[in-house]
């Protein structure tokens, strides 16, 4: 069905709702002080829904984080626990197999006392002569027994012959070795004398080398010093001519006086040469002398009718000045007095004013219903 086929009331009803609804939006809008002045940023509240949403997910993943590391550490927990069983597993394992090993009843302190098979396992009272356990208190050997007096006889004889055989052994190979150690120690002393000698003959023979070089040093530097004094006579005498013959013809002794004249200009003098200054020098010194005299006396007499002047200058412009002061402060005396007659007309023509408007213009107060018509409409 197209929308042409629609009844009239129902479009117009439809276009009165939404012209009511477009209404109350516009009043909703324009009613709004905020909205009105300031406005929606639109890019601002995006930004704050992708904050949002950002925020949202990263406290997802730091969840799924937190859940992850929980499993973690409950797997690393579980895997902790059974590593502590099997360790104590392990323990109770070694402790028993010790026991089992070195932990015995036989090898307790008290096992002789408490052995069933003591009795098959006990030894005669007396064993043989040596034994230890018959004692006097035993009455198990008494005083001229031996049993085995024959057997021990022998195995003595054989012992002292073999101890015999043995100290002979020994002395023949303590001999034999003395007698090495002595010829090795002939032959050592004889080897060390031959190099003492050969040593001795040497330091002898560069001894005498060492002497004989250091007289011929010797010999050299005393001929090198003969020769360096004469060569230093003959230069101190050829010197000592040399600066007399120089003195003699000097122009220090001749009195040059063009020898104090500088390299650096004629106006200039070497002093250590200079015998002082001739009269044409000193009366020239005299005329510049008087010249600058007279010249500072001209430059006093300046600056005292230029200071005078300035006084005079100075004394007439604080007249000026105090004259231009008291003229000032008459015209601002007068300023004063015309602003306080102008204030006076304006309160009176502004007291004039209110008072016609509070008489004449202010008569019909508003009341509440005037205020009530204001924002009833978008338009």
């Amino acid at each position: 069905m197209y929308k042409l086929d629609l009844p009239i009331d129902l479009k117009e009803k439809a276009a009165i709702e939404r012209r009511r609804r477009a209404e109350q939006e516009r009043q909703g809008r324009i009613f709004n002080s905020k909205y009105r002045q300031i406005g929606i940023d639109k890019n601002t509240l995006d930004q704050q829904i992708q904050d949002r949403k950002w925020m949202e997910e990263l406290e997802e993943k730091r969840a799924a984080a937190f859940a992850k590391d929980a499993i973690r550490n409950d797997t690393i927990a579980q895997l902790l626990q059974r590593r502590q069983e099997y360790d104590e597993r392990e323990n109770n394992r070694a402790l028993n197999e010790f026991r089992a090993l070195h932990q015995q009843p036989n090898a307790q302190r008290e096992w002789d006392l408490n052995d069933p098979d003591y009795l098959r396992k006990d030894v005669p009272a007396r064993v043989s002569d040596d034994d230890p356990r018959c004692g006097v208190a035993s009455l198990q050997k008494f005083q001229g027994e031996d049993l085995n007096a024959r057997a021990r006889n022998q195995y003595q004889k054989e012992q002292l012959r073999e101890w015999s055989r043995l100290q002979q052994e020994d002395l023949r190979r303590a001999e034999q070795q003395q007698h090495a150690a002595d010829q090795l120690f002939h032959a050592k002393q004889i080897e060390l004398d031959q190099r003492a000698m050969a040593l001795q003959r040497a330091e002898e023979q560069c001894r005498r080398d060492i002497n004989k070089s250091v007289r011929n040093y010797n010999d050299a530097l005393f001929r090198e010093a003969q020769e360096r004094r004469a060569l230093k006579k003959r230069q101190e005498d050829y010197d000592n001519y040399a600066e007399m013959t120089n003195m003699v013809t000097s122009d220090l002794l001749s009195e040059n006086p063009d020898q104090a004249i500088s390299q650096f200009g004629p106006h200039r003098v070497v002093p250590d040469r200079w015998k002082g200054m001739n009269e044409d020098q000193i009366r020239r010194i005299r005329q510049e002398q008087q010249s600058q005299l007279e010249e500072k006396k001209r430059r006093e007499e300046e600056e005292r009718q230029r200071d005078q002047e300035w006084d005079q200058r100075r004394v007439a412009e604080a007249k000026a000045g105090m004259i231009a002061e008291k003229q000032l402060e008459r015209e601002r005396h007068g300023y004063q007095q015309d602003l306080y007659h102008d204030n006076q007309r304006l309160s009176n023509e502004q007291r004039n004013l209110k008072a016609y408007l509070d008489r004449v213009v202010y008569t019909n107060q508003p009341t509440a219903a005037y205020f009530t018509q204001f924002n009833s409409s978008s338009r």
